[in-house]
């Protein structure tokens, strides 16, 4: 069965955002980065996804990260 996956959050910062990866990583929450900057003109944003059943968990390791 495929893993149905939510968009936690939206990080202009790609640091931030990858910083919100791995502390997810290290509460054994799998999570996803999609980057959607453009690197040629340095806008966008990067997206962290979870898995559907996770949210609510992972909003609460991130609850002092949230952009």
């Amino acid at each position: 069965m495929e893993k149905e996956w939510v968009k936690l959050f939206e990080y202009s910062d790609e640091i931030k955002g990858e910083m919100a990866h791995q502390i997810l990583a290290d509460e054994n929450i799998e999570s996803v980065l999609m980057n959607k900057r453009d690197r040629s003109y340095g806008f966008g944003v990067v997206e962290l996804y979870v898995q559907r059943d996770m949210v609510i968990m992972a909003k609460r390791v991130l609850k002092e990260l949230e952009p």
